[in-house]
């Protein structure tokens, strides 16, 4: 499974849900006609969306399972996922790749060790992708995800090396 989104909160009266997704596009979601919900990604519960608003950065669903506010509010912090064989493939020759979401929650450390935080999600500006790094004691740093500052991703240890300082 590829986590591709969060749910924060029910929405209205009428069982929709608002969401974060970790897609490039913020309605990338709606892509998969089937998501499986999960808070421990173990047990999977699946459901079906049939339509969606955008609001800013998040998304607003109504799920086909859901009509009320009482039952949508359960699913506040499930995480969002898709099987990765539903993904499209990521190049064309086959080389390995990520989604963003394969990015969430990985550790960002720079070029001398030192522990920067974790990727709390990231971002399009129209010049260069941003990554938000959840830094220790709650606040956020912005990375500019470009070849100058990120060094390397390395999806195996879970881990993106960065030229960055802890002072920058």
């Amino acid at each position: 499974m590829v986590v591709l989104g969060r749910v924060i909160a029910p929405h209205g009266i009428r069982g929709q849900i608002k969401v974060t997704p970790f897609t490039e596009y913020v309605d990338g979601l709606m892509e998969y006609p089937t998501w499986w919900l999960s808070n421990d990604e173990k047990s999977w519960k699946i459901v079906h969306p049939t339509s969606f608003s955008v609001h800013d950065s998040l998304l607003i669903i109504t799920l086909e399972e859901y009509s009320d506010r009482t039952n949508a509010s359960e699913l506040k912090g499930l995480l969002i996922a898709v099987p990765r064989s539903q993904l499209p493939q990521l190049s064309e020759d086959g080389k390995e790749g990520y989604y963003w979401s394969d990015l969430i929650g990985i550790n960002v450390v720079n070029t001398q060790g030192e522990f920067i935080g974790t990727v709390a999600g990231l971002f399009e500006t129209g010049a260069n992708d941003v990554l938000r790094i959840q830094l220790p004691g709650g606040k956020e740093e912005l990375i500019p995800f470009v070849d100058q500052a990120v060094r390397q991703v390395d999806l195996g240890s879970r881990q993106i090396m960065v030229d960055w300082e802890l002072d920058y």
